[in-house]
């Protein structure tokens, strides 16, 4: 009776156990869906805001593509543009990146804006041009 070497074996991960078994595969169906699902909306919900919004979208997305091959191919999708509109903006020249740098700023202030607005009721502008007079 011989053994394989440690190193002839081919790694299974933990994923892969519970995957061996129809029920663990289901569980893992779901919880897979279920956690995605919860960080997504998160992501969804922060999206307005400053802040990470965009990156927990995607990381509930990265969460997906464990179980789903939609996701994968989502998931590769967005990283390819992500990495295009990133390679594109660092070849462009400062005064390009400085304006996209402020439309990207008022964008954001505009954001914070209307949230504060639409939640609290409080017109920051107003609010400024009174504390400034």
């Amino acid at each position: 009776m011989s053994t394989k070497a440690d190193e002839d074996r081919s790694p299974v991960g933990v994923l892969d156990k519970i995957r061996a078994n129809p029920t663990g595969r289901l569980a893992l169906k779901i919880g897979i869906g279920v956690l995605g699902t919860l960080v997504v909306a998160l992501g969804i919900v922060l999206i307005p805001f400053p802040g990470p919004g965009w990156a927990i979208v995607i990381l509930g997305l990265a969460i997906w593509s464990l179980e789903f091959t939609w996701a994968k191919r989502l998931l590769d999708f967005t990283r390819h543009h992500v990495k295009s509109w990133t390679s594109w903006i660092g070849r462009q020249n400062l005064g390009v990146r400085a304006l996209i740098g402020i439309l990207g700023m008022i964008f954001v202030a505009g954001v914070v804006w209307l949230s504060v607005k639409l939640s609290f009721g409080i017109d920051l502008i107003q609010q400024t041009r009174d504390w400034l007079s």
